[in-house]
This record gives structure tokens, C-alpha cells and sequence, in this order.
């Protein structure tokens, strides 16, 4: 029977996912939102386990306030898949009339896509990520300055996937709750900016064309793995399989990946965003 966690329980499960480490914690970005989450409350989310307290499956369910919310991904971790099958089929856990967008580890791909054609409906592959992590933390002995609010509309132009509306929530939120970075140029305006994700990975990673070749992205890399060190967080990207220039930079940095693994994130029902 699936159920949602409630404020105590939360805590408790992110003990319980150190029990999987680490799978779950270096390598699912459910460990990253419900840490987060147990510290910041910022957008409103669920928590569903397929039971209670030995789960093996629990899902990141983000609640969609309005119809274009397409940044809100669904993130699932599980360690048994016929569990998961089970789970995703109930249509208390995943409206598949929807639009949805997964992130999970690539090798559910297959239980989301027979559970899909079930549905009937139509899946894809939106990218294939690298997992890279980072144990150790150099010190850059540069101090940079968060993003505010008045950022919001510079990183969402920027954004490969952003630009539009439904983009600018999911950054405000970002700038609003979780840590950021950035390097400023003469006149105060950002030039170079990582934000964090809801699942606590860096990303968005960027530098205005003219300002590049500085080594801004590595400062801020190194001042953000220092920050989110501090928390206790872990440090931690998401980089797709192709960009091979941000996964040469990251592991020149020191973070690492196990190579078996990918995460990947699937589509679901597309049309019905618009």
C-alpha cells in the first residue's frame, strides 16, 4: 500500500537511504531533494513509499499548481522492480493522463516504458546524464557573491531550456531556497553563475561569452562544493552523456562517476504541458 510521509517520517527515511548507500546518496537525486527538503521548505512536494519503514521504492512527487508546470520532475529511486512496476501503475501514485517527466536511473527505462505502452501512452528519453560527485574540496581563495532575485530573468534567458515562463518558477524558486553562486563584473552585474537544484545537484552552470576563459566556472564550482561541504551536503552534477567540455572541466576538478550507472530523465504525455 503507498503512502505519503509525513514530517517525522521524512527525517527517518533519510536514514533509511543511507542504508542503500552509496547507491542512494551519491547516486539518486531523492536523496538530494528529501535532504534538502528536511532543511528548506520551499516549493510543495510529496513523498510516497511503497510501505513503511522498509521501503524499496520511495518517489520525489512535486505538486503541480498549474497546468505548464513541466520543470517539476517526478524523481524515483527503487531497488526492486517489480515493486516499482507495481507502484507507478497505481493511478493514486502517477496521473498518466498528464504530462510527466521522470528522473531516474537509466535502467528503469524499460519498467516506465511497458507500464507507458500500458497506459497507452507515448515516452521518451530527454537526456542520458553522467553522475559526477566530488569527496574532496579544494579552496579556491576566491569569495564570490550569491544570486538574488533581481538574477532571475538573466539565468532563465541563458538556460538552454529556459526563456519561457514556466522556467522563471523553477529558478526563483532556486534563488530563493537553495545555495547559489556567482561572480560579478565592475558595474555589480553577475557575468558567471551556478545555481542549485531542488535534488541538491549543482547545475546551470554558465559564463557570458565575452567573460569566458577567465576560469570564472572553476571558482565557482570549487566556492560551491566548499558551500554545500559546509552544510553537509553532498556535491554532486548531473552532465549529459554528449557535453564532453563541463564533464572534462568537472573531472578535472576531482569529481568522479561510476561509470555502470547513468541517470536519465523521460517525457510522458508532452502535448499535454502546452
Amino acid at each position: 500500500m503507498t503512502m505519503k510521509l509525513n514530517k517525522e517520517q521524512l527525517k527517518m527515511a533519510e536514514s533509511q537511504l543511507k542504508k542503500y548507500s552509496p547507491r542512494s546518496q551519491q547516486l539518486s537525486p531523492v536523496y538530494g531533494c528529501l535532504l534538502l527538503y528536511n532543511r528548506v521548505r520551499s516549493d510543495p512536494v510529496k513523498f510516497l513509499v511503497d510501505r513503511w519503514p522498509e521501503f524499496s521504492v520511495i518517489i520525489y512527487k512535486p505538486q503541480q499548481e498549474q497546468k505548464g508546470d513541466v520543470f517539476k520532475d517526478m524523481l524515483v529511486f527503487a531497488i526492486d522492480e517489480a515493486i516499482l512496476e507495481e507502484t507507478i501503475r497505481k493511478p493514486s501514485v502517477i496521473d498518466w493522463t498528464r504530462y510527466l517527466c521522470f528522473g531516474t536511473c537509466l535502467h528503469h527505462w524499460e519498467t516506465l516504458k511497458s507500464v507507458a505502452s500500458e497506459k497507452d501512452v507515448s515516452i521518451r528519453k530527454v537526456a542520458v546524464c553522467r553522475k559526477m560527485t566530488l569527496e574532496d574540496v579544494s579552496n579556491s581563495g576566491i569569495a564570490v557573491r550569491s544570486l538574488d532575485e533581481s538574477h532571475i530573468s538573466l539565468v532563465n534567458r541563458a538556460w538552454k531550456f529556459g526563456d519561457n515562463e514556466m522556467s522563471v518558477r523553477m529558478i526563483q524558486n532556486m534563488i530563493m531556497n537553495f545555495p547559489t553562486c556567482c561572480v560579478l563584473d565592475t558595474e555589480g552585474r553577475p557575468v558567471s553563475w551556478i545555481l542549485t537544484y531542488a535534488s541538491c545537484a549543482i547545475g546551470m552552470l554558465y559564463t557570458v561569452p565575452e567573460h569566458r576563459g577567465k576560469g570564472y566556472a572553476k571558482v565557482l564550482i570549487s566556492t560551491m562544493a566548499k558551500k554545500l561541504h559546509a552544510l553537509d551536503y553532498p556535491v554532486y552534477c548531473f552532465i549529459e552523456e554528449e557535453n564532453m567540455v563541463s564533464y572534462r572541466l568537472f573531472k578535472k576538478l576531482g569529481f568522479t562517476e561510476d561509470p555502470s550507472h547513468r541517470e536519465a530523465w523521460f517525457s510522458a504525455n508532452e502535448l499535454e504541458a502546452l
